[in-house]
């Protein structure tokens, strides 16, 4: 069988040279990163037929557990704490001219491929460490100015990308490069090239990375232009230039265009993301003086929530409507649509749900209550299957109780929990009240083995960003001391 990079979660990452997003009006927004086993193009077909009056509707295939699901308590058995690894040393002041660069900060993104793990600290500076050898091969900051906002894996050519600011201008525009994983492992950082030169990408300017689609998406806030480019070969593909667009939304084979909204109506169009060729215009009505939490596309699904107001799931090929009361459905901080199994999660106050297209709550977790208030799609993990969710959570109070005379400090630590989306049941956790989990011990005669000073309870305390490699089937977490942790069995 064949052996390649599953990517987890961050498809739609927007970057603005303010600061890094991804984006949703009430928060964030985000979609499962591998792209769906049905042909993109089949969102455009489904709108388009509906346009000309052809074709018949069918029934959504409902989502089925996967086999992988059940498997998992078996995956993550004796998982222990394996390699350590510190972006920060004395080397750091030599690389980087930037004085805050130098300051111990907490990692806020882990990214791995090809047996390379890179981990961004929130000060810009980043590290990429070879697993086999378990060494720092570089820092990713080629330039000594360069702050970076964020990484994208694009694994179309198997290479990173890296978007940065630089002190030169002020910090004040997107700078995106991409460099091939084997020249990263081999430390030619030179031999990677700048992306989207000719875009002025000044704030509230973005770039945003499709993985689902295969597409880049920036925005010029100089001439309000948006531009699509193809994410195999960056290739410019078309412009749209509207000041009246308020904002643009990405789901399989489609963009949401959303325009300015008036008191009772907000101006919508659907384009195909391959062409750029509009699919459907049409006003979506509002209610008067409600701020709108968000608008949302799925698919052939149009997910409507204002302040105070019901959910709306309006299908656009036929205006039917289905609505979710208010008290049911509260406004979430943050989205992630599973477009695998027609699901999608919210978060909402430390807690996970997952709803169908029909308005029905599917999910309720069970002992997942998120470590972040404020969700964020570094430290959570979906699965490629999308069936399991691996998150920092807070230590449930049975767990607490359990645990041995330090309970008072195992209280400020938090677990790392492996949930089925099905079924909401937690199917395993590396937990530091869990006695048996230690740090590995060396193999005999290996001699790649990092240093690890932590301790397992504080390997698990203030954890701020989490990566699962499934192809390794091992966990990273990053935290607030800029230190990278492995667990594996």
């Amino acid at each position: 069988m064949e052996h390649h990079h599953k990517p987890g979660l961050r498809v739609r990452l927007r970057i603005t040279a303010a600061r890094r997003r991804a984006w949703l009006s009430a928060g964030l927004r985000s979609t499962c990163r591998k792209p769906p086993r049905r042909d993109p193009s089949d969102s455009v077909h489904k709108v388009a037929r509906r346009e000309i009056g052809g074709g018949h509707r069918r029934p959504p295939r409902p989502a089925a557990p996967s086999s992988s699901a059940f498997s998992c308590p078996e995956k993550f058995r004796n998982f222990q704490l394996q390699e350590e690894y510190d972006t920060y040393d004395d080397e750091v002041h030599f690389l980087v001219q930037l004085p805050f660069l130098w300051t111990r900060t907490k990692i806020i993104e882990i990214v791995a491929a090809k047996d390379v793990i890179f981990a961004l600290a929130q000060s810009g500076l980043c590290a990429a460490f070879n697993r086999t050898t378990n060494k720092r091969i570089c820092y990713l900051n080629i330039s000594p100015d360069e702050v970076i906002r964020s990484l994208f894996y694009n694994k179309n050519n198997e290479s990173l990308i890296t978007v940065s600011v630089y002190e030169s201008d002020r910090f004040s525009s997107l700078k995106c490069r991409t460099t091939p994983i084997e020249y990263i492992r081999r430390g030619q950082l030179n031999d990677g090239f700048p992306l989207f030169e000719t875009e002025s990408l000044k704030y509230p300017g973005f770039v945003e990375f499709d993985d689902v689609n295969g597409k880049v998406l920036t925005f010029s806030a100089q001439d309000s232009t948006y531009k699509v480019f193809d994410l195999k070969n960056y290739n410019f593909l078309y412009s749209i230039c509207d000041k009246n667009i308020q904002e643009i939304k990405i789901s399989p084979g489609i963009m949401l265009v959303i325009y300015q909204k008036t008191n009772y109506h907000v101006p919508l169009t659907i384009l195909s993301i391959e062409d750029g060729t509009p699919l459907k215009t049409f006003n979506q009505l509002l209610h008067r003086n409600r701020k709108v939490d968000f608008i949302e596309q799925f698919n052939e699904k149009l997910l409507v929530k204002q302040d105070k107001e019901n959910l709306q799931i309006i299908d656009v090929r036929n205006s039917d409507l289905i609505e979710v009361n208010k008290t049911e459905f509260m406004t979430p901080s943050a989205f992630i649509f599973l477009y695998e199994n027609n699901l999608f999660l919210t978060f909402c106050n430390r807690t996970v749900a997952a709803w169908n297209f029909r308005g029905e709550l599917v999910t309720s977790f069970e002992d997942h209550e998120l470590w972040h208030p404020n969700c964020n799609t570094n430290n959570i993990y979906i699965t490629a299957d999308q069936d399991l969710i691996i998150s920092y959570c807070k230590i449930s109070k049975q767990s607490t109780d359990c645990a041995d005379s330090e309970a008072g400090e195992v209280s400020s630590m938090g677990s790392i929990n492996m949930s089925n989306i099905f079924t909401g049941k937690c199917v395993a956790k590396i937990s530091p009240s869990d006695p048996t989990l230690t740090i590995a011990p060396r193999k005999r005669g290996g001699n790649s083995r990092s240093t690890i000073h932590s301790t397992v309870p504080e390997a698990l305390e203030d954890i701020t960003a989490l990566f699962y490699d499934e192809d390794r089937n091992e966990i990273y977490t990053g935290n607030s001391k800029g230190l990278v942790h492995v667990w594996s069995n």
